[in-house]
């Protein structure tokens, strides 16, 4: 195999064989091919795509590049939610834990940032001594006594997809629906779950902003998943403004034990309800998304989860008095509170800005391997339609020093648009339900 010939011909759209593909990645792996020309292959496929054949291709050599996992032995079923991403989204630190006080297993592994979107690892680590590197044995053990357990890709699971994550992210080569299918499915089918429930986003703040697109993704996943076995539902949601309020590792951190309490904001509360009803379904916990979206909810305002989140905080070696006192997070030394220059109404605001905002003060990476300050970001005071006055505030920048925080403050000023007119309606808050029958459309209001 010459590397660059695979290359060449992904880039002049030729369908790549069974081998030619085993060769390419398998090298990779291997470190016989290096990131330049994976990064260009990558590129090639962002605007050439994969044929059918060749993305099941790709996931089958990236789902069987390390361990795939058995759960068959545990009481229950195992189940599992997989975000496409978006800012404010800290939609799995709350499911997993509700979900397994329900009666289900979440062996959850899940990323780090990626692009403009917010990593559930790194909010997760936000928390002192939160591991989320355990070794399988050890993910394991936490997952048969808790019920869910929450970590990155070790070098056991998927560890092709491991690599190639880290590289899109750090080469523009994110939004394809072939390489972001493959990623998600690899290392979701990897964890031998038997029902995935997957969040698909749709709007300004996604990688894939528009309807269609985002439905063909989701078809592609569930087929995916189906094809092998595993029961897939996908539910497009909405991310044409950030989820909840807080957008930021450590303030995320705090705002999904909030939510965890029964506290939460009610658009995040939502959808977090909205996707444990089709785990509770997938896992045949019950037949009805109503009655499994009602339990979800009722269990969620009485915080009876928060107890095992707490013990799943200590399990993985975290601080679990953070659980009780969220102020023991990391914490910014400059808060600059944004106003209101004029008097309207809130028209938008802009989920992408305030992700690459989080990045420019330090809170995401632009480099492999950088760390991250998970104290900076954004919380914001309004919501879309809301009535503001000059001098109102719109929200607050958490910075580490005093640029940062007059940087942060332009970003949060100019995402929050204002206007005389009426906002004009939002995205539904939950759109689409794709299942293997085919798309059904939603009525949630946004």
């Amino acid at each position: 195999m010459i590397p660059s010939r695979i290359i060449e011909a992904k880039r002049e759209g030729r369908e790549l064989s069974t081998r030619e593909l085993q060769d390419f990645l398998g090298g990779y792996l291997a470190g016989d091919i290096p990131d330049y020309q994976m990064a260009a292959f990558l590129m090639a496929v962002v605007f050439q795509g994969l044929t059918p054949a060749e993305l099941d291709t790709m996931v089958d050599l990236m789902l069987h590049s390390g361990s795939v996992l058995d759960h068959s032995h545990l009481p229950a079923a195992a189940v599992d939610k997989h975000s496409t991403g978006g800012v404010g989204d800290k939609v799995s630190i709350v499911l997993a834990p509700l979900v397994a006080e329900l009666g289900l297993f979440v062996p959850m592994m899940s990323g780090r940032a990626l692009g403009h979107s917010g990593g559930t690892l790194d909010k997760l680590e936000s928390i002192p001594g939160f591991r989320t590197d355990l070794p399988l044995d050890e993910f394991s053990a936490v997952l048969e006594r808790l019920g869910c357990a929450m970590i990155g890709q070790t070098r056991e699971i998927a560890p092709l997809d491991e690599r190639l994550y880290t590289l899109r992210d750090a080469t523009g080569t994110v939004p394809a629906i072939p390489l972001i299918s493959a990623s998600i499915m690899s290392k979701k089918l990897a964890e031998g779950v038997r029902g995935l429930a997957l969040d698909i986003k749709v709007g300004g703040g996604a990688f894939l902003p528009e309807v269609d697109r985002a439905l063909e993704l989701a078809q592609t996943m569930v087929g995916i998943g189906e094809a092998r076995g595993v029961r897939c539902t996908a539910l497009l949601t909405a991310m044409d403004r950030p989820l909840g309020r807080a957008v930021g590792n450590a303030l995320e951190m705090a705002e999904a034990i909030d939510c965890l309490k029964g506290e939460g904001p009610a658009d995040l509360i939502d959808v977090t309800v909205a996707l444990a009803a089709e785990m509770l379904v997938l896992g045949e916990w019950c037949e009805d998304r109503t009655e499994a979206a009602s339990a979800a909810r009722e269990l969620l305002a009485s915080g009876g989860a928060l107890d095992r989140f707490r013990r799943l905080v200590e399990a993985q070696g975290g601080d679990p008095t953070v659980v009780d006192d969220p102020s023991l997070l990391p914490s910014a030394s400059v808060r600059e509170t944004v106003y209101a220059t004029a008097t309207g109404l809130v028209q938008a605001i802009s989920p992408r800005p305030l992700g690459y905002g989080v990045i420019e003060l330090g809170g995401g990476r632009t480099r492999l391997g950088q760390d991250i300050d998970a104290s900076v970001g954004f919380t914001l005071a309004v919501s879309v339609g809301d009535s503001v006055k000059a001098g109102d505030a719109l929200g607050v920048v958490h910075a580490s020093d005093q640029a940062g925080a007059a940087r942060g403050a332009v970003i949060l000023g100019e995402a929050v648009e204002l206007g005389d007119d009426d906002a004009p309606p939002c995205l539904p808050l939950v759109s689409h339900r794709v299942t293997s029958a085919g798309v059904e459309e939603l009525m949630e209001a946004g």
